[in-house]
């Protein structure tokens, strides 16, 4: 340690947020170089390329090929797709030297399909599976912490090609068990989610995401069933329409001063017959949509008074549509639209496109807006006096909604995504034209599959796991030591003694950080403990009288054994 390139900090980092960017950082396993991007010092990148080789380890069991595609990208592969106006302002773009568009590239779907279009040609090359393990670029609006949500990042990008949708399902369910195998390897305690496809297209998706309070995706699963699923793939069960008959009238009511859903519910408490409350009103929430390279337009969403819209669901659901609340100056350019009275009927009458929450079944009776100040109707009933163009997912998933399977109600959790499958079928293959002679002569169009591991965020993402009040606590098959060995002791014979135990370790093929400085015990163990080894072994006091100590950085047990039986002790609790 006298001469490894590493200074630790006592103090967090002032723009740290969250438990595994401070440790990272104090800890000299990583330093900042600009907002969202980072260098990785000695210690994080030994971490970083264990993680690595684990994911290579299980990519290579499953017959996966490594290759490694350019970063710096042109843009026709992606202009192709669409990709190149749908990913908006996430994408890297610049021009080289003759003004030609480039992009740094996110994914590399576009790439791998024009890589074996160009070298495959018959169906007897097939099932193929390859993959790269490569730095992507991501513009990210509010890079946060640290390398959890980076603009630079290491990503495990592997691409599955086959003739047909059993050759894709296999695939897909050998990277599933692959990808269970990394994350058990990294001690990672994770769940197995329903996911939505995104600007990637295709049909089956699923989310591994790692358990953690910091985490930005929000997931909800049946403790009954099993089910579970990312918020933006949750389908709400519809309940059965309700037949017209005997409904009441629609009647417009004058509501003075009631803009929101709740003076709305104290009017209608105040005034009508019965009691009622938020679920029982409609709130209309106008946003505007825009389809990669068209023009900006009017979307009415209708959800029960008492639930909020989730701007993630309905990007989700709308998806790779560009949505945005409207504004001042939308409200002025467009004046049928009353602010906090806005209703079905106005839109309708003016060509709005009107999509509402599952439950909003033909039936349902609902006290909304009349679209005209201080008025709503009441009893305005869907399939009868309005009709709707269509469902939308968009309203919030909440703890003890109805799990989509009928078997008992969900709850939710924060996690962190660490890995993606997709079933792409033929969106990319389509695109590029990538085709193979068939058994029969005949052309087949292939089908892909796309699975993604972030491996730069899973570094992060143990040490969120992985930690305690005192610092990091690495798992063994990532540490970037097996051994921490601590001189805590100014008596020569020690100092010589634990650089021959050093000598000894290294022989047995343990990595050995050694611990020589001529600082006090007390800062060489705060550092230990920092740094995250998972064996400490401290040569001190005990020396003398023929001990060393071995302390275990997870439980905190230390045990004290005799040097003479030092090596193998360490070693069967640095592999047991």
């Amino acid at each position: 340690m006298s001469s490894l390139f590493l200074r630790t900090l006592r103090d967090d980092p002032a723009d740290a947020e969250v438990p595994s960017h401070k440790l990272l950082v104090r800890a000299g396993y990583i330093r900042r170089a600009a907002p969202g991007v980072y260098s990785w010092l000695p210690l994080g990148l030994k971490v970083l390329r264990a993680v690595e080789n684990v994911v290579r380890e299980e990519m290579d069991a499953i017959g996966a090929q490594e290759i490694l595609l350019p970063a710096l990208l042109p843009r026709d592969p992606y202009e192709t797709t669409g990709r190149w106006t749908e990913y908006g302002d996430g994408l890297f773009r610049l021009k080289d030297r003759k003004g030609a568009d480039m992009l740094l590239g996110p994914t590399h779907e576009e790439l791998f399909a024009q890589i074996v279009k160009g070298e495959y040609s018959s169906y007897k090359d097939l099932p193929l599976v390859i993959y790269q393990i490569q730095t992507k670029y991501r513009d990210e609006e509010r890079p946060r912490a640290g390398i959890l949500r980076g603009r630079e990042f290491i990503m495990k990008d592997s691409y599955s090609f086959d003739l047909d949708d059993d050759g894709l399902k296999a695939a897909y369910h050998a990277h599933r068990e692959a990808y269970q195998k990394i994350f058990a390897r990294l001690a990672i305690k994770y769940v197995i989610v329903a996911a939505t496809s995104g600007a990637m297209g295709g049909s089956a998706s699923e989310e591994f995401l790692a358990e953690s309070d910091v985490g930005e995706d929000t997931f909800v699963r049946c403790l009954e069933s099993g089910y579970a699923a990312n918020v933006e793939a949750v389908i709400t069960p519809a309940p059965e329409a309700i037949p017209f008959d005997g409904l009441a009238e629609a009647v417009v009511h004058d509501t003075p001063d009631t803009p929101t859903i709740d003076t709305l519910v104290a009017w209608a408490n105040d005034t009508l017959d019965g009691t009622y409350d938020a679920a029982d009103t409609l709130k209309n929430v106008l946003v505007k949509t825009r389809q990669p390279g068209g023009d900006w337009e009017l979307l009415g969403v209708g959800v029960p008074g008492d639930r909020e819209v989730d701007f993630k669901r309905l990007e989700a659901s709308l998806e790779p549509a560009e949505v945005q609340l409207l504004d001042d100056a939308d409200f002025a350019a467009n004046t049928f639209l009353t602010k906090g009275y806005i209703g079905p009927k106005g839109l309708a009458a003016n060509g709005v496109r009107f999509l509402v929450d599952p439950r909003v079944v033909d039936g349902t009776s609902w006290i909304t807006g009349a679209d005209a100040p201080n008025k709503h109707v009441v009893n305005l009933v869907a399939g009868r006096d309005f009709t709707p163009d269509g469902t939308i997912e968009a309203a919030e998933v909440r703890d003890g909604d109805p799990s989509p399977d009928g078997k008992g109600a969900l709850v939710s959790a924060k996690g962190i995504e660490i890995g993606h499958i997709f079933q792409l079928g033929q969106k990319y293959t389509n695109a590029f034209e990538v085709d193979v002679l068939g058994e029969s002569g005949k052309p087949v169009r292939l089908t892909m599959g796309s699975y993604g591991v972030g491996v730069s965020r899973l570094v992060a993402v143990i040490a969120e796991q992985c930690h305690d009040e005192k610092g990091l606590r690495w798992p063994k098959s990532v540490s970037p030591f097996g051994v921490h060995l601590v001189i805590a002791n100014k008596d020569e014979a020690a100092i010589t003694g634990a650089h021959e135990l050093a000598a000894d370790l290294d022989a047995a093929g343990i990595d050995v950080l050694l611990d020589d400085r001529k600082a006090s015990p007390g800062v060489k163990f705060k550092d230990a403990e920092l740094l995250g080894v998972p064996t400490v072994v401290v040569v001190g006091r005990g020396y003398a009288n023929g001990t060393i100590e071995i302390r275990d950085r997870f439980t905190g047990e230390a045990n004290e054994v005799a040097v003479d039986a030092a090596v193998e002790s360490i070693v069967a609790a640095v592999r047991g």
